[in-house]
């Protein structure tokens, strides 16, 4: 949606037959998902990356090397090496499929929507192998309504305070991991009866900790869909009612990457 100021400088070159109608086609309904879309605050749901971050598989995922320095030549300049799916991330629909987007063919427009937030924290604390179900998005509904159309729906699990210890992969002896994610019955319920754009967690996964074959991945991406994993500061915004950015990387043919992701509120 064009903002007042560009609506008033293109409209003020045309005539009033084409002006009128200018702005009937620009206006949005006063019931639809983008209409007066106002913010006071801007939370940040991206975690700081150091090297250390924990990693799915327990191993360094980043690290950084000094190519040129201010020292040396007047200038400071670092090399990354780099997975993609490290820290605060987006999954592109091709990071599980074979011919679906990759990051930088996600339209913009679909990484700045409309953002519900659904809080199983309370059951993560007593279970981190909790999952997302269909009967807690029949609840959040019952309270505030269909979840909107185009939408990205999170999940705060309270995972993001774990995030710089090893509660974060919260591996086992056996090297299972137990953190919280999204059942694969849910994800169909998503995909079949409602119309998001994106999913998103504060863990390491949409799929939780002890999956081995991912299967709300296999689900959830191929359908052409995104997904945000390692969110942080969920708490900090509303069930309903706020805009979630997505800055998504631009690399080409990349699968996902570390994104600066935020909402307003």
């Amino acid at each position: 949606m064009c903002s007042p100021h560009v609506i008033a400088h293109v409209t003020a070159s045309l005539g009033p037959a084409d002006r009128a109608g200018a702005v009937r086609a620009s206006a949005p309904k006063a019931d639809s998902p983008g209409a007066r879309r106002c913010f006071t605050r801007a939370v940040d749901l991206t975690h700081p990356l150091p090297e250390d971050f924990p990693s799915a598989s327990g191993e360094v995922w980043l690290r950084l090397e000094d190519f040129l320095s201010y020292a040396s030549g007047g200038i400071n300049f670092k090399r990354w090496h780099i997975h993609e799916h490290i820290g605060t991330h987006l999954d592109a629909p091709i990071h599980f499929s074979e011919h679906g987007e990759t990051a930088e063919q996600i339209p913009v427009e679909s990484l700045v929507v409309p953002l519900a937030v659904i809080d199983i924290s309370a059951r993560a604390e007593d279970d981190p192998d909790t999952e997302l179900t269909p009967d807690d998005i029949s609840a959040w509904e019952s309270r505030h309504g269909e979840l909107p159309d185009g939408c990205c729906l999170a999940v705060n699990a309270g995972w993001d305070r774990r995030a710089t210890g090893p509660g974060y992969r919260n591996a086992d002896e056996a090297g299972t991991k137990h953190f919280p994610g999204v059942h694969v019955e849910a994800a169909c319920m998503l995909l079949e009866e409602r119309s998001l754009v994106g999913l998103g967690v504060d863990t390491l996964s949409i799929d939780h900790g002890p999956s081995s074959d991912f299967p709300t991945h296999r689900k959830w991406l191929p359908s052409g869909r995104w997904a945000v994993e390692g969110l942080a500061n969920l708490a900090k915004v509303p069930a309903v009612g706020a805009t979630i950015v997505v800055g998504g990387p631009t690399i080409v043919g990349a699968t996902g990457g570390p994104s600066r992701i935020f909402s307003l509120v």
